[in-house]
């Protein structure tokens, strides 16, 4: 019988949680999307807790696993906000806000102190 190492069972954890985040993303499920976030900030919690020792390579999978989960959601979040600032401004007719160019400066913004220009009309 082999022993469990509770940093693969922390970090398996992780990954289940944010498989269920990630489907409850896609479905826009707000009360499963808060659950699956709370079990996944316990896991972090917990690998957190058990410190920084020695990771092998299956260790190193589920970690690799897990960020390209996490990358996954945050990826989702941005299309949906991305789809939300486009409504809102087709709805108010403000599109070019969005694109950082406010009304009345002739087509340009600034970003990083540095003056930018529309290129298109």
């Amino acid at each position: 019988m082999t022993q469990s190492d509770p940093r693969r069972d922390a970090l398996i954890r992780v990954i289940e949680s944010l498989h269920h985040e990630i489907g409850a993303l896609k479905t826009n499920d707000i009360a499963a999307l808060e659950h699956a976030t709370q079990e996944k900030l316990q896991g972090i919690e917990a690998v957190a807790a058990l410190g920084t020792g020695p990771a092998g390579p299956e260790l190193r999978e589920l970690a690799d696993e897990a960020n390209r989960l996490n990358e996954t959601c945050r990826i989702y979040v941005n299309l949906m906000a991305a789809n939300v600032r486009r409504r809102l401004q087709t709805l108010t007719g403000n599109a070019s806000i969005g694109a950082g160019i406010l009304p009345g400066t002739g087509g340009s913004a600034t970003y990083g102190g540095i003056r930018m220009t529309r290129a298109y009309a």
